[in-house]
């Protein structure tokens, strides 16, 4: 990507939280609309959503992107921020620090991911502290009731809708995600969308349970392509497209199937990353792969220094923390990965970057999503792209209580009670 346009797009991309947190930066931080117009444009496209659970992840993703000329999503999740040194208050704060530190000049996006509602009495909580996310730089934000029933999901969305700014990227969930059973429906992923146009939202994404799960798993059918691409057609006239949540654990064909095949634009990556970075073995589906006695194989040389690694199983095995739950560690541990020597720091993020390149190149087809990003925000002359379709829903057929008539005609199977933290 020219200097030249990169120095365009700085000078208009920006948005207005951006540049009054970060007023002398040179990190083209932008809305997650723009990462998803780049992919739509490009056609056949999406980008990865890297779940930064510690800097050497963020680090990683952000050199791939640069190597890889693409637009990138650096995210982190409501419940990460609880076991993790990055949260969603000061994960701007490290991708601006990391891109000028870096010299990245490719577009990046800066996500909230899965803002829960489990329960209707969050939602007062949610219009207080969504805001306080975008003071601190936040461009995009994944609004998550989909642990409620469908109306309570749609009236959740419509409530908190005035703490999100409209220039932000937006993204929306049905179908609690959680595997194999209860899997999401063109029908209710219409009811949502319809319903969110006839209040003039118009979200940039949609995650659906299509068949992952989160974390990574070696089991299962994996993500349902068809039922995709089926749910993504019924959402066309709404402009909405797919975000592809639980991405570990499926193999690089299926997620070629996923960019060619569907409208997904972002697909989320977070326990792989995670992996590599310490230097445990994964194979093709970003599933970490165990020794004999049910441990991670974590391979000597690579990532953490292996006497820092058995200090991370000990601390784990007197919690008795195992599997998944190894994403505990990143909270008590990353300023001891901070402090090994260069040498080492330089393994854990360049092992992430070979990976997240990969991905972006070879099976999100990426590459070169940049420039067009930067050219969009030129051509708009604005950090705002704007909805991408018009509002035509009557509103009349959607008040509270037709929402919930309309909710109430709705039958579809939820499945089993899941973790749907992540």
């Amino acid at each position: 990507m020219s200097q030249d346009l990169f120095r365009k797009a700085l000078s208009v991309g920006r948005p207005p939280n951006v540049v009054q947190n970060f007023p002398h930066s040179e990190a083209l931080i932008v809305s997650g609309k723009v990462i998803d117009r780049a992919m739509l444009e490009k056609g056949g496209a999406m980008t990865i959503a890297a779940n930064g659970r510690n800097l050497f992840i963020i680090e990683g993703a952000l050199r791939a992107a640069q190597k890889a000329n693409a637009a990138i999503i650096i995210e982190i999740a409501r419940s990460e921020a609880t076991y993790c040194p990055t949260t969603l208050w000061n994960i701007a704060r490290r991708v601006d620090y990391l891109c000028n530190m870096l010299g990245i000049t490719v577009p990046v996006a800066v996500h909230a991911d899965h803002y829960y509602m489990k329960k209707w009495e969050d939602v007062a909580e949610a219009k207080a502290e969504i805001p306080s996310l975008f003071d601190t730089g936040i461009t995009s934000i994944a609004i998550d009731a989909s642990h409620m029933t469908d109306d309570l999901n749609l009236l959740a969305n419509i409530a908190v809708s005035s703490a999100i700014p409209s220039w932000a990227g937006y993204e929306t969930e049905i179908g609690e995600i959680k595997g194999s059973f209860g899997l999401s429906t063109p029908v209710e992923a219409k009811y949502l969308c319809q319903g969110l146009n006839a209040h003039g939202l118009c979200p940039d994404w949609i995650a659906l349970n299509n068949g992952t799960t989160h974390g990574i798993e070696a089991s299962g059918t994996g993500i349902q392509v068809e039922l995709t691409a089926d749910i993504h057609k019924a959402l066309a006239p709404y402009g909405t497209s797919g975000a592809q949540h639980g991405t570990s654990g499926n193999d690089s064909q299926r997620l070629r199937e996923i960019a060619a095949k569907t409208q997904t634009t972002k697909a989320n990556v977070a326990t792989a990353l995670q992996m590599i970075s310490w230097g445990v073995r994964v194979n093709d589906f970003g599933n970490a792969i165990m020794t004999e006695d049910g441990r991670f194989d974590k391979v000597a040389g690579e990532g953490v220094e292996d006497t820092l690694w058995a200090e991370m199983v000990a601390y784990a095995d007197e919690r008795k923390l195992k599997g998944g739950d190894y994403k505990k560690l990143n909270l008590p541990f990353e300023r001891r990965w901070q402090g090994q020597n260069k040498r080492v720091r330089e393994r854990m993020a360049g092992a992430v970057e070979d990976f997240v390149h990969h991905l972006l190149v070879d099976v999100f087809n990426a590459a070169d999503t940049a420039p067009i990003a930067c050219e969009l925000l030129v051509k708009a002359g604005s950090h705002d792209l704007g909805p991408k379709v018009d509002f035509f829903e009557n509103p009349a057929d959607w008040t509270e209580e037709k929402i919930k008539a309309r909710a109430a005609e709705i039958n579809t199977d939820k499945g089993p009670k899941g973790d749907f933290d992540d």
